[in-house]
């Protein structure tokens, strides 16, 4: 296909058809047929490049999608493209940027901007005379673009993890355990540490903290020395991985701010039991004497006064505490602030403060209470000494909003509120998190000892359809059988799980009483539930009285009258209403409202015989209003009932037909109703008779032993048992008389850790700060088998929940098993937790590989890419777009057979709207009636199609997510190979890089001490052919099938090819290669065989490789694949072999205003992007992390940084400055 890019009014650049050719041409206006002076292929303009399709009052873009020009209104920000459907959005930024490299391109081409030739604009009026100045323009280079792509996805990635150990303390004996930081955070080096605990010489007698927790107690005092621009007092963060011993550490604070003084301190956590833990903690670094009150006991009482007592020491209380009120409306946060005081110093610390997330909600949302009153707190107690400490703190940007007193953003900094920093954060991705995480120092246990392992469940026959239950409750066999392998194995068992099914457990109770026949089926009870609420019932018919036929029937009113007439006169007594009282109705008088209640001046007369004979009684019909004499009719009325409406023969034979037809019809709706109740009935009897599984809690519980075996930390509060004589069960209170509802998790924990009970079930309840590692204090010292039967829907939960069994002091190390179902869907859950664990690695921890191992990096879904990838498929289905990729079809099926299936799929689960389907049988044709369509809200939402999703046939199922699954992947890889995929830490792989001269502080942090630093660096990444030949020789086959060999490009740029190495990945299906070239050795993508074909031709001998090879080695020394005329100059490192490389390591966040304003100045899109790289000198070893500068922008970046003068940071000055405030 002919691409082109119109770069005037007069003509336009396209790229030459021809295979192998691809050079530039220039057509002018008004050719549309012509030929390539290099390959001669014939060949035309493209329609919407046609003169007729230029409009030069609109801008001319290409689509992102197919490169195709678009005539684009200035004014127009949304369009579809006409071509390929896509949807388009102009962005300002990258539109200026755009044209800029357009005037870039004209300005390499020798062209100035916005001039066409005369000779051009003679060939608008004479297309004849055009083709003899037809001439090709400076050629492209696709080997160089190749090189560039791979250099900004970077290298591979090395270790994540090294080992740990302070770097400027040498106090406290080592920690029980090995703990690990990520090599990002190991190259950033702390402040110099220049307080001095009070605590110093005790503790290390002691030796109840170690090294690494007395390091933490150092920094944090120190960083509470320091008042930030708007007064308030710095806050610290904790943000080390669970089970290090955050508990304990700020234990070690609470001491030294009482020796300091300081008796006053809040502490808050998750939950009131953890009060017991804080205790313990005390007790172990020697604070005894200092007392723990738990709030939740205390009343709303001034806490200080006699009535309460509490003076001095440690008030713990949790987050649902903090927002509490009393009836009165007596607020927790205003006690807390009465006890501390308008000048409280002291230490206010926020445990697992994750629970303080959301204070700014995304658009739509509302910030939590909790939050709010975090940071209320905060405001109120200015020059408090606030600790921030979760393992899971920021697992998004958002959510660090509630760290007001890290001097992250705000007065003296280049963020002047959270929201600006937000902004930033998000508009750079992954390395600005990467940058914030280098500022925010973390440690980890080291996972060393630990094993992992993904155990895959498949679904049997009768598990298909019924969502989450039914993916869990299949997970359930091979979790017994996993525990009881393991209890035979002589080690303990933790199951995680999220949900307890404590309401559909509560219903059945309700309904059926606390003995069951057997435990409850949470598919069972909730399909139970759906067919009794909402099978479609007729409405129930009401049987009709005679009264009401009579009333229905009446036209005036509805009750007959006698009508008495005394003696002749011009005045008439109306009688009572027959069957009325003589009050009368109230009702009566209303429904009469209409009628005059005066006496005419005629007589009634009887509409028989028209006479007014008074001597013979009038009667009036109930229905007909006519007024007769009783001896008129035929035969004649001789009783005229006064408690029941009267009706004359004709009225009562036309009722009579009335009613039979009424008893009929009601008669016919009874039958129906009864019916449509029989039919739901017997549709629950066989709801009840399936097979269906249990609660999967219970019946764990009840396959390993049951409660005397199995020790449950829940938040549920009752439970079912197996009966003592085995048949049936009895709901039952998990608590007893001995223990109370409030302290059951932790008599349960107790049990397990005293092996009394080898099984713990643990759920959200009990999935923080609680520890049920193999503690070398406590009995139970087996090792644990960690099973999770469920993810957890967030990956800080996730962390928290695996953080039980793996801590300090451990004897042995746990083993982990994930269990997933063979479904596609199910991953709905692993991806919500995936997008977590691989942006809280990089905020937590400076690695996103930290957070997510290659395990769950695959089910990522919920990303910028799998939104795309859905709208992408969705718009397939609909046949509105071609896809990247072919649908899965099977069996000779077309795609449009996939694609009506796969509509009348998304209809049933209510994605597609407005159409209807027949029949849908994946194995047979589907009936279809339009095409439907859409939302804009379903297009992008990932976590609604892969719950939807679940709810199809098996095998549709895992073929439809397939599908999505193949576009995304196309998709990754497409921006892979454009050079788009934010990739996070970036390593740089050379033979040699070493330091060319020490490196240049440029800004010390006036707070903390902390320098930025420029290293310039001599990088080295060649590859030797002695190297590339042993690689080959390694890798040779024995036939001759092999494609393995060296390549050399089948065109030529000004004079020469250039050359690689082509291995074939082992295991590879789809024959992709390992490329290596002679200038910068590995490439960081690996090339299919196709690709490779077309673009390249293998040498014929191996004389002729190590001749070309050489040659490439040889000359990439000082220049780069463009060749010695490279427009950018000495500059460019684009294919060079010996680079030099600036990276502006050290702390960053202070000058990230000047690095983004000097990075956004730059015209190639590479040199604009954040990258932070990781790389270590080969001579010394030394590692360095930081942001690398382009060469272009380095000196721009200097510049920037003038503003912030440097002075060396002696101790004597530091100690100075850091003089304490209080």
């Amino acid at each position: 296909m002919v691409q082109g890019e119109e770069i005037g009014a007069g003509a336009c650049q396209v790229q030459c058809a021809g295979p192998g050719c691809r050079c530039i041409l220039s057509v002018p206006r008004g050719v549309l047929n012509f030929q390539c002076p290099q390959c001669k292929l014939p060949q035309a303009l493209p329609p919407l490049l046609h003169p007729r399709g230029v409009d030069t009052s609109k801008l001319q873009l290409p689509c992102a999608n197919c490169r195709c020009i678009l005539n684009v209104p200035p004014t127009l920000r949304r369009f579809v493209c006409p071509q390929c459907r896509v949807e388009l959005a102009v962005d300002p930024l990258k539109l200026a940027a755009y044209r800029s490299s357009l005037a870039h391109l004209n300005l390499l081409s020798g062209q100035a901007p916005g001039l066409l030739d005369s000779a051009v604009v003679g060939d608008a009026l004479d297309p004849a005379a055009a083709w003899g100045r037809l001439h090709v323009k400076e050629e492209v280079n696709e080997v160089a673009l190749e090189v560039e792509q791979e250099e900004d996805e970077g290298g591979t990635a090395g270790e994540t993890f090294t080992d740990y150990r302070p770097s400027k303390l040498s106090i406290g004996p080592r920690h029980p355990d090995p703990i690990v930081e990520t090599s990002s955070l190991s190259a950033v080096q702390p402040p110099e540490p220049i307080y001095t605990l009070k605590m110093a010489s005790e503790i290390e007698q002691s030796g109840t903290l170690s090294c690494l927790q007395l390091e933490t107690i150092v920094y944090a005092s120190q960083r509470h020395m320091y008042h930030l621009a708007d007064n308030s007092r710095a806050g610290f963060f904790i943000g080390d991985g669970a089970g290090v011993g955050k508990g304990r550490t700020i234990a070690g604070l609470v001491w030294e701010n009482w020796q300091q003084g300081r008796r006053k301190a809040l502490w808050l956590s998750v939950g009131s039991d953890l009060k017991f833990d804080a205790r313990r903690d005390l007790d172990d670094v020697g604070a005894n004497c200092v007392e723990v009150h738990a709030l939740n006991k205390l009343p709303y009482a001034k806490l200080d006064s006699k009535q309460v007592g509490v003076r001095e020491g440690v008030l713990f209380l949790t987050y649902s505490s903090l927002i509490a009120s009393s009836e009165k409306g007596k607020s927790r946060l205003q006690q807390l602030v009465s006890w501390c005081g308008t000048n409280f110093e002291g230490l206010l610390v926020f445990d697992e403060c994750h629970k303080a997330k959301n204070l700014i909600p995304e658009a739509g949302g509302q910030a939590t209470r909790t939050g709010e009153a975090v940071l209320e707190l905060q405001t109120r107690l200015s020059d408090a000494r606030v600790v921030y400490c979760s393992a899971t703190g920021a697992s998004e940007p958002r959510n660090m909003g509630y760290m007001a007193r890290l001097g992250l953003w705000g007065p003296g900094t280049d963020f002047p509120h959270f929201q600006a920093f937000l902004v930033a954060l998000e508009k750079r991705g992954v390395g600005a998190l990467e940058l914030v995480a280098m500022d925010m120092k973390a440690r980890t246990l080291s996972f060393k000892s630990a094993e992992f392992a993904i155990d895959e469940v498949p679904l049997e026959s009768n598990m298909k359809r019924f969502f989450r239950h039914i993916c869990m409750s299949a997970k359930v066999p091979a979790a017994v059988r996993l525990a009881k392998q393991a209890l035979l194995e002589g080690k303990c068992v933790v199951i995680g799980l999220q949900s307890t099914g404590e309401a559909r457990t509560e219903e059945a109770v309700n309904k059926y009483g606390v003995e069951l026949d057997d435990f409850v089926s949470g598919p069972r009870e909730l399909l139970l539930k759906l067919v009794d609420e909402h099978y479609p019932l007729p409405p129930e018919p009401k049987t009709l009285q005679d009264d009401e036929i009579f009333k229905g029937e009446s036209r005036k009113r509805p009750f007959s009258s006698i009508v008495n007439v005394p003696g002749r006169g011009r005045s008439k007594k109306s009688a009572i209403p027959i069957g009325s009282d003589e009050d009368g109705d109230e009702d009566d008088e209303t429904e009469s409202d209409g009628e005059s209640t005066e006496i005419d001046d005629d007589f009634k007369v009887c509409s028989i015989c028209s006479s007014e004979d008074a001597s013979q009684q009038l009667v009036e019909c109930c229905l007909c209003l006519r007024v007769t004499h009783t001896g008129c009719h035929a035969p004649p009325v001789t009783e005229v009932p006064r408690n029941k409406r009267w009706h004359c023969f004709d009225c009562s034979k036309e009722l009579n037909e009335i009613q039979q037809e009424r008893r009929l019809f009601i008669a016919d709706q009874f039958q129906r109703f009864e019916a449509a109740k029989e039919r739901r009935t017997k549709v629950m009897e066989v709801i009840r008779g399936l097979d269906l599984p249990n609660n999967p809690l219970d019946d764990i519980i009840d396959q390993l032993g049951g409660p005397d075996c199995v020790a449950e930390m829940t938040g549920r509060r009752g439970m079912l048992v197996r009966a003592a004589n085995g048949k049936g069960v009895i709901y039952q209170a998990r608590n007893t008389k001995d223990v109370t509802m409030e302290m059951i998790n932790m008599h349960e924990k107790q049990q397990f850790m005293d092996g009394k009970k080898l099984v713990a079930v643990i759920s959200e309840a009990a999935s923080a700060g609680v520890s049920l590692q193999a503690d070398r204090r406590a009995l139970n010292q087996k090792r644990r088998v960690h099973i999770t039967l469920e993810l957890p829907w967030s990956a800080d939960r996730a962390i928290q929940q695996f953080g039980r069994t793996h801590r300090s002091n451990q004897a042995t190390a746990p083993q982990y098993r994930l269990l997933f179902t063979n479904l596609g869907g199910e991953r709905r859950f692993a991806s919500i937790v995936a997008k977590r664990l691989e942006t809280l690695g990089a905020l937590t921890q400076g690695d996103r590989r930290a957070g997510a191992g290659q395990s769950l990096s695959a089910y990522n879904y919920d990303s910028g890419y799998g939104k795309k990838a859905l709208a992408m498929m969705y718009k397939a289905v609909l046949e509105q777009l071609e896809p990247p990729v072919p649908p899965p079809t099977k069996n000779g099926e077309s795609d449009k057979d996939f694609y009506l299936f796969a509509r009348a799929a998304l209809l049933c689960v209510g994605i597609i709207r407005d159409a209807q389907a027949g029949q849908f049988n994946p194995g047979s044709k589907a009936s279809f009636k339009g095409m439907g369509r859409i939302t804009e809200a379903d297009l992008h939402d990932v976590g609604r199609f892969l719950n939807r999703v679940l709810g199809l046939e098996p095998g549709f199922q895992n073929r439809l997510f397939e599908f999505f699954v193949n576009i995304f992947d196309d998709l990754v890889q497409g921006a892979r190979k454009d050079g788009q995929f934010d990739s996070g830490i970036v390593d740089i792989r050379a033979n040699s890089i070493e330091l060319q001269e020490e490196p240049k502080p440029v800004h010390r942090d006036p707070m903390s001490g902390a320098l930025t630093t420029l290293f310039l660096l001599k990088v080295d990444k060649g590859f030797t052919y002695e190297d590339a030949n042993q690689l080959l020789e390694q890798n040779s086959r024995e036939d001759d099938k092999s494609e393995n060999g060296f390549y050399q490009s089948k065109r030529e740029w000004q004079g020469r090819t250039h050359c690689l190495l082509a291995i074939e990945k082992s295991g590879s299906i789809s024959h992709s290669f390992r490329i290596f070239r002679p200038a910068s050795g590995e490439a960081a993508r690996e090339m299919s065989l196709t690709e490779l074909r077309t673009k390249y031709s293998k040498f014929s001998s191996l004389a002729q490789a190590k001749e070309g090879w050489l040659k490439d080695y040889t000359l990439s020394a000082d220049q780069c694949m463009h060749g010695p005329k490279c427009k950018i100059g000495s500059i460019c490192t684009v294919g060079r072999r010996i680079q030099q490389m600036n990276i502006l390591g050290g702390l960053i966040l202070p000058v990230w205003g000047a690095v983004e304003k000097a990075l956004s100045k730059q015209v190639r899109t590479s040199h604009r992007k954040l990258r932070v790289v990781r790389l270590e000198t080969t001579n010394d070893s030394k590692r360095i992390v930081g942001l690398h500068i382009p060469n272009p922008a380095v000196s721009t970046v200097l510049s920037g940084l003038n503003g912030t003068h440097y002075k060396p940071a002696t101790p004597e000055v530091l100690a100075l400055e850091y003089q304490p405030t209080s």
